[in-house]
């Protein structure tokens, strides 16, 4: 059976600790493939009350078996050193979270670090003002 070309992009960038972000796409366009996405995003449902509907039972399974899936993509996708920290957690949205605040980079730290070296660009005593604005912004 061959494998479907997302799954592959999953195998080929592992998360390593430092690609969080395109990690993280990347799952996603996997996970949206096989309509399983929403397993990252929503919580884990509680457990369902007595009495329920054969179509809330249903869904209920449908969640479980998608988190389990979507779990073993996750712990698949990591290097064997990530792998071993993440592999005790038993649902996605308790490794989502927990990643998302070890290797996240907020933004508002990197829009920092872009204004911050925009406005420490100085012109050269000199210089024309042609040269320094390419200089900042090249093409």
């Amino acid at each position: 059976m061959s494998k479907n070309p997302f799954t592959l992009i999953i195998e080929t960038n592992k998360f390593n600790g430092t690609n969080y972000t395109d990690w993280l796409r990347n799952l996603r366009i996997d996970l949206d493939f096989k309509n399983q996405g929403y397993v990252l995003d929503k919580p884990l449902p509680t457990a369902l009350p007595e009495g329920s509907s054969p179509e809330e039972r249903l869904t209920f399974e449908k969640w479980l078996e998608d988190n389990r899936k979507v779990y073993s993509v996750i712990l698949a996708s990591m290097t064997n050193e990530i792998q071993k920290q993440y592999d005790r957690l038993e649902d996605v949205p308790s490794i989502m979270l927990h990643m998302k605040e070890v290797y996240a980079v907020p933004d508002r730290h990197i829009r920092y670090a872009a204004i911050k070296a925009f406005f420490g660009t100085k012109m050269a005593e000199g210089s024309f003002v042609q040269s320094h604005g390419s200089r900042c912004f090249p093409l």
